[in-house]
């Protein structure tokens, strides 16, 4: 990251309890850059979104609130003041280097889908910001907080490890904002009003390192896909605006999916695990999922559900022919290609998805896409991998959120002819 914007090896440091192990969230640096995304096309989600800014806003001033830019246009001009977006809005659907480094965290308000759309934002860099998720969806399986409890949920995460330090961060403006930032002298009239700013100006006792936010790392995938004559495609775009990019390998919290789509026929799918071939699976597609991943796509394809805290892969057919089929968890350092047989598919393609999102162009016979976990790992400059989701209750036996998720949202086991 850059340096106006601490890395995720400074904010996380080990924390265990005997029922679990998550890391625990501290700031080297007052937080400054804040990226709210919603669920969209939903009123419940926009006006809690601009609830949550308008009160960033005026209690923790020194904070610039970053939305997307066709939320921008949607609220910017009912907030009294600016706020920060891309520069043009048919830009792709993740974040520019530049613009993806100086996110310090991120805060949702939807569904798991919402939370798959902050994390894919993400999907071309290494690092992805602590998510802070507000359960406002469907299911609701992986948003920690209810929304009532926004202003305690912001402030335990803002001074977490609180210390002292400073710093600021000028990013591009919103360009619909009237006073858009165009030229250097503007930036630096910003940057002085802006003055000093730490959590010596928020009113309560600091958390401290022992009371700090807790953070569930969450593995992703990384995925490289490659045509026929085995050279590496730069991911191709998941909607018609992708640019022409020189990205080797696009990362995904969920799944990476191929499916036979609208045809009527079969996929053949060769199956190499660890570059040793496995079988050919004759199917409606294939599904490689992260342990996040394994309640979604996978669960309903007759997948096994895994702790996120597992590091693993799971390996699930769609609709496979053979009954003997079933579904397969390896480790996540293994690699996985799917390879479409050129001898039984007719000629055609089938269609991939990645974290629920479809590419335009799908996978041609002898096409392949190699998949692996990214790993999460801890170096000299600390944690490196993953999704930081920030998570609700310390992570106590008494609120083991995903075991609450498996009986209060999955229904997990849960006996015929009962009332829930």
């Amino acid at each position: 990251m850059s340096p106006s914007s601490p890395s995720l090896s400074q904010e996380l440091a080990r924390f265990k309890t005997p029922t679990n192990d998550l890391l625990s969230l501290q700031w080297p640096l007052p937080p400054r850059n804040i990226l709210l995304v919603k669920k969209k096309n939903t009123r419940a989600s926009t006006e809690a979104l601009r609830e949550f800014a308008q009160h960033i806003h005026s209690t923790y001033p020194n904070i610039n609130i970053l939305l997307e830019p066709e939320v921008a246009s949607e609220i910017c001009a009912s907030l009294p003041f600016h706020v920060f977006t891309f520069r043009d809005p048919s830009e792709p659907p993740f974040l520019p280097p530049a613009f993806a480094n100086k996110v310090d965290m991120a805060a949702t308000f939807g569904g798991d889908g919402t939370i798959l759309r902050a994390s894919s934002l993400f999907s071309t860099t290494r690092s992805v910001p602590p998510i802070l998720s507000f359960s406002m969806g469907t299911l609701g399986f992986l948003g920690e907080w209810k929304f009532e409890e926004y202003k305690r949920a912001f402030r335990e995460v803002y001074m977490s490890g609180a210390g002292a330090g400073d710093r600021s961060s000028i990013l591009e403006q919103d360009p619909s904002s009237s006073a858009a930032l165009q030229d250097e002298p503007a930036k630096k009239r910003m940057s002085a009003a802006a003055g000093p700013t730490g959590w010596s100006s928020i009113r309560g006792k600091s958390l401290g390192h022992s009371r700090g936010a807790h953070i569930l790392l969450r593995d992703r995938l990384k995925v490289a896909i490659h045509a026929l004559n085995d050279q590496k495609h730069a991911p191709q775009p998941l909607t018609s605006t992708f640019p022409s990019s020189n990205f080797s390998n696009i990362y995904a919290m969920n799944e990476v999916i191929i499916h036979r789509g609208a045809a009527p026929h079969l996929a053949h799918i060769s199956i190499f695990i660890g570059g040793r071939f496995l079988t050919e699976a004759v199917a409606d597609g294939m599904i490689i999922s992260t342990p996040t991943g394994s309640t979604a796509y996978s669960l309903s394809s007759g997948g096994s559900i895994i702790h996120p805290l597992v590091s693993s892969l799971c390996l699930t057919p769609i609709c496979p022919r053979s009954l003997s089929f079933r579904p397969l968890v390896l480790p996540a350092s293994t690699p996985i290609t799917l390879r479409l047989s050129e001898q039984h598919n007719r000629g055609r393609e089938v269609e991939v998805s990645i974290d629920g999102v479809r590419r335009e162009k799908g996978l041609r016979m002898g096409g392949e896409i190699q998949v692996v976990g990214e790993g999460i790992q801890r170096g000299k400059e600390g944690w490196k991998g993953g999704v930081p989701c920030i998570m609700r209750g310390g992570g106590t036996k008494e609120d083991d959120g995903w075991v609450g998720g498996l009986n209060g949202l999955l229904k997990f086991n849960y006996p015929f002819g009962e009332e829930g």
